[in-house]
């Protein structure tokens, strides 16, 4: 199956997470994917977390509950290491659902609330650092359609 081209940066879907239109920033020297959230509390095996953010409208300030996680260490740019969550959703790219994992952090600093690395991109895109949202053009193409 042939690669599909994806940009620097796109808008995606995260529709099991009721997340729309939602600014992502691919970056190919993170090897694990990486969503903003701005709570996370683990309680009774479960990790309800806040997808709100004020820089970033799209976030539905609805609370989501993930049954399935886990944790690991992520080293980041500046070279320290934290304990993350982990959890599995589903991401719409080009029309197609795709299975991500994606790591909890604070990203409230930064323009883009997901990073998309390298795991996640791995057999299935390549990068075009010169365009942009081409999966989100073609979505609202369809739409006036």
């Amino acid at each position: 199956m042939p690669k599909k081209i994806i940009g620097r940066i796109d808008k995606v879907d995260f529709p099991t997470l009721d997340l729309f239109d939602i600014d992502i920033k691919i970056d190919t020297g993170a090897f694990t994917s990486s969503m903003h959230c701005h709570q996370v509390i683990e309680e009774d095996n479960l990790l309800k977390c806040l997808f709100f953010d004020k820089e970033h409208p799209n976030y539905n300030k609805k609370i989501i509950v993930f049954k399935n996680f886990s944790t690991t260490k992520v080293k980041s740019s500046n070279g320290m290491v934290q304990k993350r969550y982990i959890v599995k959703t589903s991401v719409i790219l080009f029309e197609k659902k795709y299975k991500i994992d994606l790591t909890l952090s604070t990203r409230s600093e930064m323009k883009y609330p997901i990073l998309i690395g390298r795991k996640f991109l791995s057999k299935k895109f390549v990068v075009d650092v010169n365009l942009k949202n081409l999966s989100y053009t073609k979505k609202s193409d369809i739409e006036i359609k």
